[in-house]
């Protein structure tokens, strides 16, 4: 509906605001200012560099440059269920390929992607440190071994 207002949106851009007001006019805030945004909506929305970027008189295009360095920030929300597939020597080696496969087919996304409910993210890892449990798979740091493709609906149905 045309001129309808995202309520979500604005109560977004109204907590950005109130964080980017309280921090000083000095440009080494940056990454305290997008560590406290982060943790508290999850993500750096475009509107929080145009704030921050406002008030800190540093230009967006630097700041995207921190976003995207660090790790720890994302610029998408994220799901409420982050799956990664361990595609190390020991899990390929064991079939984590078709595993990841299954969750593809599943789920209805690639690798990088979310479902459009956001509630599942599928990303592969090059090792999750499980290698005696391979193959491994994680949901939000919760460990899953001995993961064949079998198993997939199986932690698919906990997760619902």
């Amino acid at each position: 509906m045309k001129g309808k207002i995202d309520e979500n949106k604005l109560s977004e851009q109204n907590e950005i605001d109130q964080i980017v007001e309280k921090i000083n006019s000095d440009p080494s805030e940056l990454i305290h200012c997008l560590q406290i945004i982060q943790s508290k909506l999850g993500y750096i929305s475009e509107y929080a560099v145009k704030a921050i970027s406002k008030k800190l008189k540093i230009s967006e295009s630097d700041i995207f440059s921190v976003v995207t360095f660090y790790s720890q920030f994302s610029l998408k929300p994220k799901a409420k269920y982050e799956i990664q597939v361990c595609l190390g020597t020991a899990c390929y080696v064991l079939g984590a390929n078709k595993t990841l496969q299954k969750f593809e087919e599943k789920l209805g996304i690639k690798v990088g992607e979310q479902t459009a409910d956001h509630k599942f993210e599928l990303s592969k890892s090059r090792c999750l440190g499980c290698c005696g449990l391979a193959p491994v798979v994680s949901v939000n740091g919760k460990i899953y071994g001995k993961t064949t493709e079998d198993k997939v609906e199986e932690i698919l149905k906990e997760l619902v």
